[in-house]
């Protein structure tokens, strides 16, 4: 799923604002659901939890992703920084 959602452009740090966002999410729900709805300080604490469990698990993919960007940079090293290393390397001939 982490190699997908890497393939398809999301980064670590896409997720961790999505994390950032929903505590966010979490704490303008509770005070909406408290001052606009009538049934009560419960309510409003299952609306707050219940977006505020979303946080974990962005940072927890934010994490996930986070690894496979570096094991991909160290797996899988780019060609600028192929070429950039045949520059500063000497080239050596034999007999020369």
């Amino acid at each position: 799923m982490i190699k997908t959602l890497h393939k398809m452009g999301i980064r670590s740090n896409h997720m961790y604002l999505a994390g950032l966002c929903s505590i966010g999410l979490a704490c303008t729900s509770w005070m909406a659901s408290r001052s606009t709805e009538y049934s009560g300080l419960d309510r409003a604490d299952r609306w707050g939890l219940f977006v505020g469990e979303w946080a974990p698990t962005f940072f927890a993919i934010g994490v996930a992703l986070r690894m496979e960007e570096t094991r991909r940079d160290v797996e899988e090293p780019s060609m600028e920084r192929f070429e950039e290393t045949q520059r500063i390397r000497p080239r050596t001939h034999a007999g020369v």
